[in-house]
């Protein structure tokens, strides 16, 4: 079925997935499918399990693969209302965040604050945004996230063999990714590698949240100190498993939770450090080291940190 040529189904259809889709999440698949179908519509109507992959549920962040059969209802376009809005400061910052381009992809410094992609009650994202800007662009992917709140190195595929080659290295961990983190309080050690497994779970009020269980999937991440300060210690956090908020969650595991992180953090830590300046969570994706998936170049592309964390960092070695 092409999206460009047909009509939104108005009666249930199945697709069977070809190798050119093959290890697409099935949330960019719909929304590349159904265009003009609000992202809101499209993440329900997964969550209901009006969509099915071979007969089955499935979440929007299912990887198709050759041969499955994605079930499709009728579905109708958006409302004038519904339509993609981007954020004039969010395209302004787009404008001057790429670090890195080619025929294949590009790497992006990702600002604090906004959403990867729309969705969940989000309007609009980082990827959003770059089509916004790049209209004349046929191909627009995620290769991974970041969280809303996390600033940094964030690649997007501009064709879908680059898509596919970049899936291959993140899943066999030969992507090399490093964070700098600061810490609440004084953390004593030099270096540390955490094991502790992390187990998705949903909270009360509905947030997702993540926590250290023997039942979870396996987590590895290696703090290094960089820094200490009075009250804070700036690290390195190397994550060598890609598990959602790993890296959040293991420094609350080591008692040092990041600051200015609202969900994982604590909230009279968090106070004084926001009435020192601090208004996000001090993560940042600083630098991707790998071998370009198409030419087998070695690459590192480092993000600059934030001035606006330069300056807060300034404040905390006086």
């Amino acid at each position: 079925m092409n999206s460009e040529q047909n009509p939104l189904p108005t009666k249930v259809v199945q697709i069977e997935i070809t190798e050119e889709n093959h290890e697409q999440r099935l949330d960019n698949f719909l929304i590349t499918l159904l265009k003009g179908v609000p992202k809101t519509r499209i993440y329900r109507i997964v969550r209901k399990g009006e969509v099915r992959v071979n007969k089955g549920r499935v979440e929007v962040n299912y990887r198709l693969k050759t041969g499955d059969i994605v079930r499709i209802p009728p579905v109708r376009i958006a409302e004038r209302s519904e339509e993609v809005f981007v954020p004039s400061n969010l395209k302004e910052a787009l404008q001057h965040s790429i670090l890195y381009e080619d025929d294949g992809f590009l790497i992006v410094n990702k600002p604090a604050g906004f959403a990867v992609h729309g969705g969940s009650g989000v309007s609009s994202g980082i990827i959003e945004g770059l089509r916004l800007l790049r209209p004349e662009a046929k191909f627009l992917e995620l290769v991974h996230r970041l969280d809303k709140d996390t600033s940094g190195c964030l690649v997007i595929a501009k064709k879908r063999s680059a898509l596919r080659a970049f899936h291959a290295i993140f899943r066999d961990n030969q992507v090399k990714k490093t964070y700098v983190a600061l810490l609440s309080g004084q953390w004593k050690k030099k270096k540390l590698v955490v094991n502790a497994p992390l187990l998705k779970n949903i909270a009360k009020g509905g947030e997702r949240m993540v926590m250290v269980s023997s039942a979870g999937k396996e987590a590895e991440t290696v703090f290094t100190r960089l820094t200490a300060f009075a009250e804070s210690t700036l690290v390195e956090a190397a994550p060598k498993t890609g598990r959602t908020h790993q890296i959040r969650v293991h420094a609350l595991h080591l008692g040092h939770p990041i600051v200015g992180d609202e969900r994982y953090g604590r909230d009279d830590v968090n106070l004084a450090f926001k009435q020192k300046g601090y208004k996000r969570m001090f993560l940042h994706a600083k630098t991707l080291a790998f071998s370009h998936p198409l030419t087998g170049v070695a690459m590192k592309i480092t993000a600059p940190l934030p001035q606006q964390l330069e300056l807060l960092l300034a404040k905390e070695a006086i």
